[in-house]
């Protein structure tokens, strides 16, 4: 019997509701409260407080202060009265301020509450775009509904008032672009990502070492373009700071990552196992290196895309060196089309589904890493990529190469 089984359209709609009424009634009960402070003590919107004053610096341009924390901390507290004393690292280019700058002429919560719809839009399309693009989901709509509102990783994204949405966005659009062989406007969107680096990291070596230069040459010109709104609103000096901040994060780490517990990633994976710093950044190259080579091999095969590009999500989280559990969002559209595969296929490997049920589920306990020091989602993603480099090594080896479809053909009876 196939264990994987367990899970039914019914049961998993049960999971969803009980995972989406538990963290969501909890979160609005918990913002129920005057002022802008949570029943925890925390900032409403925790994250968007730096993106607010980035905007803020953008509205009066000054870029001279775009990597202060001193001078970023004191105008946070003068415009949001409930923020004094919270301090970010400011780590994103200068041109993420820009996008901010809207925002930055409303009253905090007012931003905040057109952030928050801006985030549940963009990630509702995005799940709905891939959704759309899985014709063995068709008939299960209101489930893969439920279970995106349910998803851990949409939740922490709203609570953090963070911009991994527009990660997102990027990782879908290339998705339906490469689907229909428009590989050179994929990668003008996959170089969008280069507001947060650590996420294309994988990406960008994958793409160079199968040598799909149109991909390439897309995302170089977008990244560069995308850098270059940051260069001429504000100049050299800020885009000099930015660079000499980024070689820096070696020395700030534990500011960037007061809770190692809330990242999924192969480096911290090992830092919160191995007690010596430099063994468990060695563990890390290692595995990485690993994880690549199999995301590599499984991308030159002719599986199907849904296959391959599930492969480089979670390459692109696991070989991150810095991913924090809303970066996860990004995993939606991997887990729909892992779905979508798995409905048909029948020489699907045993315990697919279980483990892909586990990526989606696992960031909730991830706060338990405090005292186990394993963190378990990231040790599911890398079973899953193993599993699936693995059965199309085997499928190589019989000889058998199913042939490459489009997510968007129809079915047949």
């Amino acid at each position: 019997m196939n264990p994987d089984r367990w899970l039914t359209p019914k049961r998993l709609r049960v999971h969803g509701l009980l995972f989406a009424a538990t963290i969501w009634v909890f979160y609005l009960w918990s913002l129920a409260t005057p002022g802008l402070r949570d029943r925890n003590g925390n900032l409403k919107g925790t994250d968007f407080l730096h993106f607010y004053t980035l905007g803020s610096l953008a509205m009066e341009h000054r870029g001279g202060d775009l990597y202060n924390v001193s001078v970023q901390t004191a105008l946070a507290a003068q415009r949001v009265s409930d923020a004094s004393g919270i301090r970010y690292l400011p780590l994103y280019p200068p041109q993420v301020s820009l996008l901010f700058f809207p925002f930055a002429h409303l009253p905090y919560l007012w931003a905040l509450a057109c952030w928050w719809t801006a985030t549940v839009l963009i990630y509702g399309l995005c799940c709905y775009a891939v959704w759309r693009a899985c014709p063995r989901l068709r008939s299960w709509g209101w489930t893969a509904a439920l279970l995106g509102v349910a998803y851990p990783a949409f939740f922490h994204l709203i609570a953090w008032g963070q911009t991994s949405a527009i990660a997102l966005a990027c990782f879908t659009g290339a998705f339906l672009l490469l689907d229909s062989h428009r590989d050179f406007r994929a990668g003008l969107v996959l170089g969008c990502l280069v507001f947060k680096p650590q996420l294309g990291l994988a990406v960008a070596l994958l793409f160079v070492a199968t040598r799909s230069w149109r991909i390439v040459a897309g995302a170089g010109i977008s990244a560069g373009l995308q850098l270059a709104c940051g260069f001429f609103y504000y100049g050299w000096g800020a885009f000099r700071d930015w660079l000499q901040t980024l070689a820096r994060i070696p020395l700030v780490l534990p500011a960037l990552e007061p809770k190692p517990y809330q990242t999924h990633c192969l480096r911290t994976f090992w830092s919160m196992l191995v007690p010596w710093d430099g063994l468990a950044f060695g563990l890390y190259v290692i595995s990485a290196a690993v994880v690549l080579a199999w995301t590599i091999s499984i991308w030159k095969s002719r599986e199907p895309l849904s296959l391959r590009y599930s492969a480089l999500l979670l390459a692109a989280v696991l070989v991150s060196p810095h991913l924090t559990v809303y970066d996860l969002v990004i995993l939606a559209p991997g887990i729909l089309l892992l779905a979508d595969w798995l409905i048909s296929e029948p020489r699907a490997p045993s315990g697919m589904g279980t483990l892909v049920y586990l990526v989606a589920v696992l960031p909730l306990v991830g706060p338990f890493t405090r005292w186990i020091h394993v963190q378990v989602s990231v040790a599911a993603m890398t079973a899953l990529l193993y599993v699936i480099w693995r059965m199309q090594v085997r499928r190589r080896s019989d000889k058998f190469e199913p042939v490459e479809y489009s997510a968007n053909a129809k079915l047949y009876q």
